[in-house]
């Protein structure tokens, strides 16, 4: 029963997508992505409920299809983090999959009374093949796991030296994702392919209840201001059209010193962080330097990201306020979005990732010392 909802949501889910309205290059994936997960799904149903005798149209199908779900995974991954690919080198990805289709041959050119006789010995003739198969299936699975994870864990460290403010940049549904995927690999390793594949079954109920709760999975982002991962590209970064006065993404330590002098002015006397969108591009236009040798001064000399610079200064200015009598009457929030917060969550994570207290342990204790 369980097999039968996983492929149906599958092909439900894949409709959604491919006929949602303004949809992109990482809809489309993920839209043939689920068939296929479908389709796997559904070939294996046939084979784990005996009625591969009945219906031997679909038999040798699903041996090569394990070797679809990475290559999938890793350029989904790739299009939601703004890593483009050019799309004529997706074949290289799926070149496993032919070339296991082409030696899968013979058996595609049997009739169907052989075929179901080599089902129902477990494979004979082709022993060689299907060790290689479970090899080759593992070893892609592993290694488009660590792809996706690595360029995830890229794309976290990109944006956190761009921007100020990450609530609007959702990883948790790319990140559930693949380890939802690394778990049902772990399960290839060391269970057998009824919980493998209950486990796929799970992870597909698991993608149509989050992705529909994730506003800009299976919905149109542009009704919402809440995508999934808000695209890094030119309609988010600003293009920096003034002359730039240093264009070296090297700089030496005098230069470096120099501009950081000049950011730690420029932040005390503008105070641009109480800007919630501010990016590391507007301030290095403020700056008239390079983005590339600001990110450098500020992950060298203050040892830290632009996110954490910024939201430092934030809190910084947010203690000096708060103690204030005239501030006496305006609550936490107020005086958090002041300081340029957008969201009381963003500010008390970030509050007792600095200072080690909540804000509101914080104030009780300087009232009382």
């Amino acid at each position: 029963m369980l097999h039968l909802i996983g492929i149906i949501i599958s092909f439900f889910l894949s409709i959604i997508l491919f006929t949602k309205k303004g949809k992109s290059q990482a809809d489309v994936i993920l839209a043939v992505w689920l068939f296929f997960i479908g389709f796997h799904l559904y070939v294996f149903y046939i084979y784990s409920s005996g009625q591969y005798i009945k219906f031997p149209y679909f038999l040798g199908f699903e041996i090569p299809l394990p070797l679809i779900h990475g290559p999938f995974l890793y350029l989904y991954t790739k299009s939601l983090t703004s890593q483009s690919t050019k799309k004529a080198l997706w074949i290289i990805h799926f070149l496993p999959l032919i070339i296991a289709i082409g030696l899968l041959y013979r058996f595609f050119l049997l009739s169907f009374d052989k075929k179901i006789e080599v089902y129902i010995h477990a494979g004979a003739g082709f022993e060689g093949f299907m060790k290689w198969m479970y090899l080759a299936t593992l070893l892609s699975g592993v290694l488009y796991v660590i792809l996706s994870l690595t360029l995830l864990k890229k794309y976290s460290a990109y944006i956190s030296n761009q921007f100020s403010d990450l609530e609007r940049i959702n990883l948790n549904w790319l990140r559930y994702l693949i380890l939802g995927i690394g778990l049902i690999w772990i399960s290839v390793f060391f269970a057998n392919d009824i919980s493998t594949f209950t486990l796929l079954d799970l992870f597909i109920l698991f993608i149509g209840y989050f992705g529909i709760k994730q506003i800009g999975v299976f919905t149109n982002s542009n009704l919402t201001n809440q995508p999934i991962i808000e695209t890094v590209n030119e309609e988010i970064i600003p293009t920096i059209t003034e002359k730039i006065k240093y264009q070296s993404s090297n700089a030496d330590e005098t230069l470096l010193l120099k501009i950081h002098q000049d950011l730690k002015i420029l932040m005390q006397n503008e105070k641009l962080y109480k800007d919630p969108e501010l990016t590391l591009d507007e301030l290095a236009q403020k700056l008239n330097v390079n983005p590339n040798i600001l990110s450098q001064v500020i992950n060298s000399i203050e040892n830290k990201n632009f996110f954490d610079y910024i939201n430092e200064q934030r809190i910084a200015e947010f203690i000096k306020i708060s103690v204030l009598k005239e501030n006496q009457n305006f609550t936490i929030l107020s005086l958090a979005f002041e300081v340029g917060f957008n969201s009381k969550t963003s500010f008390n994570r970030n509050f007792k990732k600095i200072t080690g207290q909540t804000p509101t342990m914080y104030l009780k204790e300087q009232k009382y010392s």
